[in-house]
């Protein structure tokens, strides 16, 4: 009875863990480079045949309720809240990736091409900037 019950556990297990993301939509927990700290929780959603994220919450932020104030002046999100603020805009599907839109940071304000794909149950998030790139991974939140 015991090794039918560890066999069943055993299998439970293997199936939960094999249950990894293959899409981007979803919630996503961001991960600061420098620390390796969770900084926010981004929703990435499909609207118009393009995925978009915004973000739900932030953890430890400098203030109680952050704006975009590094955005540029003419870029609408420009002091806009952070938590609400659509931080990835139009990617299109190329392959197993998403490409050729925009995403914001919000604590600098620069906004550079993006691509984005999962990889092993995480998303990988890259920005451009000419030729030279960023790449981060941002962990399944749900």
């Amino acid at each position: 009875m015991r090794l039918l019950l560890a066999s069943l556990l055993f299998a439970l297990i293997s199936v939960a863990a094999s249950a990894q993301r293959t899409t981007p939509v979803g919630k996503w927990k961001t991960v600061d480079d420098a620390t390796g700290k969770v900084k926010s929780v981004v929703e990435i959603f499909e609207k118009g045949g393009k995925l978009h994220g915004k973000v739900l919450d932030l953890f430890d932020p400098p203030e109680p309720n952050p704006k975009c104030d590094k955005c540029a002046k003419d870029d609408p999100r420009h002091g806009k809240p952070v938590r609400g603020l659509e931080v990835i805009r139009n990617m299109v599907k190329d392959g197993q990736e998403w490409a050729s839109g925009d995403i914001l940071d919000p604590e600098n304000g620069k906004v550079y091409r993006g691509k984005i794909w999962v990889e092993n149950g995480k998303l990988q998030v890259r920005g451009y900037i000419a030729f030279l790139y960023r790449t981060q991974t941002w962990l399944p939140a749900e």
